[in-house]
């Protein structure tokens, strides 16, 4: 790689060259950042201290959780450090790093928004056989077989970008190393990499997207024929966090990938990424959170419990020394 590729760095372009902004660029995406980390910690701590929510939904929502914490951590530390400092590079190695994790980190999280929308439909077409069908060995195998997948499609794609020569401009005109900037920058041949990134996207977006469809296209004709209102109410009220998700995840995505190179424009692509490696992350834990009852009652009681041991020690102690 080192006799083919005589770029050792890249210099990362400013999301803009005005100070003012770029400063408030950096409060504003270090809010969202601890708020996106905070709320999937917390997601991934209420599921894990909670056996009443030790089930395949809440296990898939922990497992999204932490593909949102390792997707902001691999992107936006780097950009905040490039909005307050004049050097903006980031080393060959570097960028094929964080290119594999972040292309490992898409798939997984379309395969595990693919195995939710099973999840759900299971449990709203198939109520009596759920129990059985989502058992805790499918469940471990959907996850594995999500983060597997996601990890060697990434190590085929980044290995075929990475082996590109680099020899012209090194200035990435975005603010994470991403498969079209990269690509731009190459001086040979792309034609491979483009039609590798095109199957790449029907096996990891259209595909998951259509077991998605399917779905929710039964899970709608289960939950219409059901005669009481109050129960129909409640079948869509589980399924509408995810279907907020996937909207979020999916629009965002299709936008930035699923379309030809000649409609590349590095300042919409910009704000898509910005979109679905900062907002959605944040937006994901704020969802779950706020449509489902359950996480409102383990918080509560986690801070019920919190709030009176201190007090009940305090009193047992007074009690003891009595």
């Amino acid at each position: 790689m080192a006799d083919k590729n005589q770029t050792t760095e890249f210099v990362f372009v400013t999301i803009s060259n005005q100070p003012r902004l770029q400063g408030l660029l950096f409060v504003v995406i270090s809010i969202m950042y601890i708020t996106s980390l905070m709320g999937n910690i917390l997601i991934g701590i209420i599921v894990r201290l909670n056996p009443a929510l030790h089930s395949p939904m809440y296990y898939f929502i922990s497992n999204l959780s932490l593909v949102d914490i390792c997707y902001t951590s691999v992107t936006i530390p780097k950009m905040l450090v490039n909005l307050l400092s004049e050097d903006r590079t980031i080393s060959f190695t570097g960028c094929a790093a964080q290119l594999y994790f972040l292309i490992a980190l898409g798939p997984t999280e379309c395969f595990l928004l693919a195995a939710m929308a099973y999840d759900r439909f299971t449990a709203i077409c198939h109520p009596l056989r759920y129990v059985v069908v989502m058992n805790n060995q499918l469940c471990v195998q959907l996850v594995t077989g999500s983060w597997v997948s996601g990890l060697l499609l990434s190590l085929v794609q980044t290995s075929l970008i990475v082996t590109l020569p680099f020899c012209g401009d090194n200035r990435l005109n975005h603010f994470f190393c991403d498969v079209t900037p990269l690509l731009s920058l190459a001086c040979g041949d792309t034609s491979m990499n483009e039609i590798a990134v095109s199957a790449a996207c029907v096996l990891i977006v259209l595909i998951p997207s259509m077991l998605i469809l399917v779905s929710y296209s039964k899970i709608v004709s289960t939950i219409l024929k059901i005669t009481s209102a109050q129960q129909r109410h409640k079948a869509f009220s589980t399924c509408s966090s995810h279907l907020i998700v996937i909207t979020l995840f999916y629009g965002s995505a299709s936008a930035m990938y699923l379309r030809p190179k000649s409609s590349y424009d590095p300042k919409r692509d910009k704000f898509l990424a910005l979109f679905y490696s900062v907002v959605t992350p944040t937006l994901n834990p704020i969802i779950y959170s706020l449509r489902s009852k359950d996480i409102h009652k383990a918080l509560r009681r986690m801070i019920l419990q919190n709030s009176l041991t201190p007090k009940l020690q305090a009193t047992n102690h007074c009690l003891a020394e009595a």
